[in-house]
């Protein structure tokens, strides 16, 4: 799939071409669900307009079950970063997993718990004795779950049951079938389902709307030792954003072609596209920095964080009080944001494919 010369101007303003080559240096990435979706696209736009290439690094996301998981895949050693939701850093900081957040991915709370648009539930207080899916019981899904059961009054243990349900058109077949009545899900799962033919309708929770979600963790020593490493990751990251934002056909496009399994081979184009980009308008709204009320791209709130760490602690996720400030840090955004975020939006609306 070519691209326009619309495109070639656009590169040359953001100082992409006639760069030196240089030996790339591949960071596994944890993808924090089992299946890449077109919440990847940041990654894809990144690799696709070449700026992770500039600063001489290659992203390979590595599928994993949840949020937990890529947690103790950096914990380990076995990946240098991943994409996770705040909870299990928390859990397994006291566990001497010293991994900080470094920039702050959804600023908006992307979790909760959705119904059918025609479940008689129609408050948390309603699920008592309900069936609830998760992705996984890895994902950060069950541990809201579990925060938003104890917080309406009713024991997460006893009083609902949380199984795993998949992801998209798994969990959709589910509710149809009425094997589960609710999903503890996220936003782009939530527009997955739909896009599966189950109309949802999302649970009040006021309580958590205001919290953050996911961020770009690393070990505190690797930050150290890889800094700039980290900044290109991050603001390749945060460039991919900004143009996802501002052209989401396009980047599906981008994610099409970086990450072919994306695709869905069982719908025609024009359906496929609108899907897929239906499923990043769902991450949109999470994205935007008004969602925290911060300034910067990837700035982490710590009063935000704190807020639902406190929440946590109170409707016992987490077994003991954790500062925000041992599980974040803005010590890097300088120069993660050291871009023209402007520069990014005007490519973005600029950048035309051709047809296929």
């Amino acid at each position: 799939m070519k691209v326009t010369g619309t495109v070639a101007a656009a590169a040359l303003a953001l100082g992409l071409a006639a760069l030196p080559a240089a030996a790339e240096t591949t960071l596994r990435v944890g993808w924090c669900a089992k299946t890449i979706s077109a919440a990847a696209a940041p990654y894809a736009v990144a690799a696709k307009m070449g700026w992770f290439a500039a600063s001489a690094i290659k992203v390979e996301l590595v599928a994993l079950p949840g949020s937990a998981d890529c947690v103790k895949f950096v914990g380990t050693g076995e990946l240098a970063y991943a994409l996770p939701s705040v909870e299990p850093l928390a859990q397994f900081r006291p566990q001497g997993i010293a991994a900080k957040v470094f920039y702050t991915a959804y600023q908006g709370f992307v979790y909760g718990i959705s119904v059918p648009a025609d479940s008689p539930v129609k408050t948390i207080k309603d699920l008592r004795g309900k069936i609830i899916g998760v992705t996984s019981i890895a994902s950060a899904g069950t541990l809201v779950a579990r925060a938003l059961v104890a917080e309406n009054g009713f024991d997460p243990e006893k009083d609902v049951s949380i199984v795993v349900a998949g992801e998209g058109a798994q969990t959709a077949a589910l509710l149809r079938s009425r094997q589960i009545d609710a999903v503890s899900q996220f936003d782009t799962q939530f527009t997955l389902v739909e896009n599966a033919g189950i109309a949802l309708r999302a649970l009040p929770t006021p309580a958590i709307d205001r919290f953050p979600s996911n961020g770009l963790i690393a070990l505190e020593e690797r930050l150290k030792s890889h800094r700039a490493e980290a900044v290109a990751l991050a603001q390749g990251y945060a460039k991919g954003t900004i143009f996802a934002i501002n052209n989401p056909e396009a980047a599906v496009r981008m994610l099409w072609e970086v990450y072919p399994q994306t695709k869905s081979t069982g719908k025609d184009e024009a359906s496929a596209l609108r899907d897929d980009t239906k499923t990043i308008e769902a991450r949109i709204a999470n994205w935007k920095l008004e969602k925290a009320g911060v300034a910067r791209w990837g700035e982490s709130s710590e009063a935000n964080y704190q807020a639902y760490l406190d929440f946590l602690l109170k409707w016992g996720v987490l077994k003991q009080a954790i500062k925000a400030g041992d599980v974040v840090t803005n010590a890097l955004l300088a120069e993660i944001d050291d871009f023209q975020p402007a520069d990014i939006a005007a490519a973005a609306k600029a950048y035309r494919h051709d047809e296929p």
